[in-house]
Protein backbone atom coordinates (compact mmCIF):
# COMPACT_ATOMS: atom_id res chain seq x y z
CA UNK A 1 0.00 0.00 0.00
CA UNK A 2 1.35 3.37 -0.90
CA UNK A 3 0.64 6.48 1.19
CA UNK A 4 -1.03 9.60 -0.01
CA UNK A 5 1.13 12.58 -0.28
CA UNK A 6 -0.05 15.97 1.21
CA UNK A 7 1.48 19.13 2.09
CA UNK A 8 0.93 20.28 5.55
CA UNK A 9 0.36 24.13 6.58
CA UNK A 10 2.14 25.73 8.89
CA UNK A 11 -0.94 25.95 11.23
CA UNK A 12 -0.88 21.77 11.20
CA UNK A 13 2.65 21.53 12.48
CA UNK A 14 2.47 24.68 14.58
CA UNK A 15 -0.40 22.99 16.37
CA UNK A 16 2.36 19.58 16.79
CA UNK A 17 4.45 21.90 18.39
CA UNK A 18 2.16 23.39 21.01
CA UNK A 19 -0.54 20.50 21.68
CA UNK A 20 -1.01 18.76 24.86
CA UNK A 21 -3.44 16.46 23.39
CA UNK A 22 -2.11 12.53 23.75
CA UNK A 23 -1.01 12.38 19.60
CA UNK A 24 -1.04 16.15 17.15
CA UNK A 25 -2.94 16.34 14.35
CA UNK A 26 0.39 15.87 12.50
CA UNK A 27 1.41 12.54 13.74
CA UNK A 28 -2.30 11.13 13.01
CA UNK A 29 -1.82 12.69 9.61
CA UNK A 30 1.48 10.90 9.39
CA UNK A 31 -0.05 7.28 9.41
CA UNK A 32 -2.12 7.88 7.03
CA UNK A 33 -0.11 10.41 4.57
CA UNK A 34 3.47 10.63 3.73
CA UNK A 35 3.59 14.61 4.35
CA UNK A 36 5.28 17.69 3.08
CA UNK A 37 5.44 21.08 3.93
CA UNK A 38 6.61 24.12 1.95
CA UNK A 39 10.01 26.13 2.83
CA UNK A 40 7.71 29.46 3.24
CA UNK A 41 6.01 27.66 6.15
CA UNK A 42 9.33 26.27 7.89
CA UNK A 43 10.56 30.12 7.08
CA UNK A 44 7.06 31.20 9.43
CA UNK A 45 7.90 28.56 11.34
CA UNK A 46 11.27 29.25 12.30
CA UNK A 47 10.63 32.90 12.02
CA UNK A 48 8.07 32.62 15.30
CA UNK A 49 9.93 30.51 17.16
CA UNK A 50 11.36 32.93 20.12
CA UNK A 51 13.67 30.32 22.02
CA UNK A 52 16.44 28.09 21.17
CA UNK A 53 14.51 25.19 22.36
CA UNK A 54 11.24 26.32 20.16
CA UNK A 55 14.00 26.30 17.15
CA UNK A 56 14.83 23.39 17.90
CA UNK A 57 11.14 21.85 18.28
CA UNK A 58 10.49 23.43 14.83
CA UNK A 59 13.83 22.03 13.45
CA UNK A 60 12.80 18.06 15.09
CA UNK A 61 9.30 19.09 13.11
CA UNK A 62 11.41 19.72 9.55
CA UNK A 63 13.45 16.85 9.78
CA UNK A 64 10.54 14.72 10.10
CA UNK A 65 8.72 16.51 6.48
CA UNK A 66 10.21 16.24 3.51
CA UNK A 67 10.24 20.19 2.78
CA UNK A 68 9.08 21.47 -0.75
CA UNK A 69 11.24 24.40 -2.13
CA UNK A 70 11.55 26.17 -5.63
CA UNK A 71 14.17 25.74 -8.05
CA UNK A 72 14.69 27.88 -11.53
CA UNK A 73 12.01 25.79 -13.39
CA UNK A 74 9.51 25.84 -10.74
CA UNK A 75 9.84 29.49 -10.02
CA UNK A 76 8.44 30.71 -13.35
CA UNK A 77 5.26 28.91 -12.68
CA UNK A 78 5.33 29.99 -8.99
CA UNK A 79 6.03 33.46 -9.55
CA UNK A 80 2.75 33.46 -11.87
CA UNK A 81 0.47 32.07 -9.41
CA UNK A 82 1.93 34.88 -7.00
CA UNK A 83 1.36 38.05 -9.25
CA UNK A 84 -2.17 36.55 -9.65
CA UNK A 85 -2.93 37.27 -6.14
CA UNK A 86 -1.93 41.10 -6.45
CA UNK A 87 -0.34 39.88 -2.90
CA UNK A 88 3.22 38.31 -2.08
CA UNK A 89 2.28 36.98 1.01
CA UNK A 90 3.05 33.19 1.85
CA UNK A 91 -0.19 32.29 1.54
CA UNK A 92 0.11 32.97 -1.77
CA UNK A 93 3.84 30.70 -2.07
CA UNK A 94 2.49 27.97 -0.34
CA UNK A 95 -0.43 27.45 -3.16
CA UNK A 96 2.04 27.88 -5.32
CA UNK A 97 4.25 25.64 -4.38
CA UNK A 98 1.08 23.37 -3.75
CA UNK A 99 -0.26 23.76 -7.52
CA UNK A 100 3.74 23.07 -8.83
CA UNK A 101 4.12 19.68 -7.15
CA UNK A 102 0.17 19.08 -7.96
CA UNK A 103 -0.30 17.78 -4.19
CA UNK A 104 -3.13 19.16 -2.01
CA UNK A 105 -3.23 21.33 1.14
CA UNK A 106 -4.10 20.25 4.45
CA UNK A 107 -4.56 23.03 6.75
CA UNK A 108 -6.73 24.44 9.80
CA UNK A 109 -7.56 27.22 8.14
CA UNK A 110 -9.10 26.27 4.60
CA UNK A 111 -10.88 30.16 4.09
CA UNK A 112 -7.12 30.88 3.72
CA UNK A 113 -6.21 29.89 0.39
CA UNK A 114 -10.52 29.92 -0.85
CA UNK A 115 -9.05 32.33 -4.13
CA UNK A 116 -6.83 29.59 -5.03
CA UNK A 117 -9.48 27.80 -7.46
CA UNK A 118 -6.72 24.89 -8.50
CA UNK A 119 -5.47 24.36 -5.54
CA UNK A 120 -7.31 21.18 -3.63
CA UNK A 121 -7.69 22.17 0.16
CA UNK A 122 -8.47 19.64 2.63
CA UNK A 123 -9.99 20.52 5.72
CA UNK A 124 -8.19 19.05 8.59
CA UNK A 125 -11.04 17.87 10.61
CA UNK A 126 -12.58 16.66 7.72
CA UNK A 127 -9.85 13.64 7.60
CA UNK A 128 -8.95 13.51 11.03
CA UNK A 129 -11.67 12.54 13.93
Amino acid sequence: MTLKKIVVDTGVIAEHLTTSRKQSYLRELSAQYFCYTTVFSAIELFAAAGSLKETQAVQQAMDALKVLGINPKSAKNIGKVVSSTGTQDTTALVAAVCLESRLPLVTLQPKRYKRYKALQVIDLRSIIQ
